[in-house]
C-alpha cells in the first residue's frame, strides 16, 4: 500500500510539469513529420517510414530518461526524502516507485510513434503490435538509466547529462539517423556493444517480423535493464545509509 502510495504521489509530480511532459510526447512526433517530408523529396531512401518509426520511438525515450532523473533528483535535493527514509519502504521499493508511473508515459509516447507513423506509410500489422510490446524492456533501461543518474547527481548536472549528453549517444550511437556500417570500423564496433543499437534493431525486426533477429537483440536490452535497475537501486540505498 505505501509503494502504491508512493508511486501515485511520483506521477502527480510528473503531471505537474505539464509543458516539459508535452514537449517529451511530442518532440519525437515532429521529427517523424519532419523526417518524413524530407524522404519524400529526396531520390535515396534515408528515412523510410518501416526503419525510421522504430529508430524514432526508441530515441525518444531518452526524454524519458530525462524525467525519471530530474524527478528523483528533485526529490533527492529537497527533505521529502529524508522524510520517507524513516518509512518502512526499502531502496527497491523507492526505485519501482519512481518507475511504475513513468512506464504507461514511455509506453504513449511510443504508441503514439506509431499511430502517427501509419498516414505517413507504415503498414499497420500484427508486427507493430510486437513492436509496442517490445517498448517495454526498453523503456525500463532508459527509466532505469535515468534513476541511477537522478540518485546520483543534482538537478543541475542531470540536465547536461541526460538532457544533452545521452539524448546525443542515443541518436548517433543506436542507427536512428543512419546505417552505421556506412560508418564501420571502431565506431561501429562501439556501437554494437551499447545497449543503444540493440535497442533499436530490436524494434526495427519486430517491426518487420523478424522474430528470430529480434530475440538477439532482446537479450542484451534485458541484460543492461537489469544491470542499470540494480545499479539504481545501489546507489538509491547509500543515499539512504548516509542520511
Amino acid at each position: 500500500m505505501k509503494l502504491r502510495t508512493f508511486a501515485s504521489r511520483c506521477a502527480r509530480e510528473i503531471l505537474r510539469d505539464p509543458i516539459n511532459l508535452a514537449f517529451g510526447l511530442g518532440f519525437p512526433l515532429v521529427l517523424l513529420f519532419l523526417l518524413s517530408a524530407l524522404q519524400a523529396n529526396i531520390p535515396v531512401p534515408l528515412f523510410e517510414i518501416h526503419r525510421l518509426t522504430p529508430g524514432i520511438t526508441v530515441f525518444g525515450l531518452s526524454f524519458v530518461t530525462l524525467f525519471s532523473a530530474t524527478l528523483i533528483a528533485r526529490d533527492r535535493e529537497t527533505a521529502l526524502l529524508q522524510r520517507l527514509y524513516t518509512t518502512p519502504l526499502t531502496a527497491p521499493d523507492f526505485i519501482l516507485g519512481y518507475l511504475l508511473p513513468v512506464l504507461p508515459m514511455a509506453l504513449g509516447q511510443s504508441i503514439l510513434c506509431y499511430l502517427c507513423a501509419i498516414p505517413l506509410g507504415l503498414k499497420f500489422s500484427i508486427h507493430t503490435l510486437w513492436a509496442i510490446l517490445g517498448v517495454v524492456p526498453v523503456s525500463v533501461f532508459y527509466i532505469s538509466l535515468g534513476l541511477l543518474c537522478g540518485s546520483i547527481f543534482g538537478v543541475k548536472q542531470v540536465g547536461g547529462l541526460c538532457g544533452a549528453l545521452l539524448t546525443n549517444l542515443s541518436a548517433w550511437l543506436s542507427g536512428v539517423w543512419f546505417d552505421l556500417s556506412l560508418v564501420g570500423g571502431a565506431y561501429e564496433k562501439i556501437a554494437h556493444v551499447l545497449p543503444f543499437f540493440h535497442a533499436v534493431e530490436l524494434e526495427k525486426a519486430l517491426c518487420a517480423g523478424e522474430l528470430r533477429a529480434a530475440a538477439g537483440h532482446l537479450l542484451p536490452v534485458l541484460v543492461y535493464s537489469l544491470l542499470t535497475a540494480a545499479a539504481a537501486v545501489y546507489c538509491f540505498l547509500r543515499q539512504m545509509n548516509d542520511q
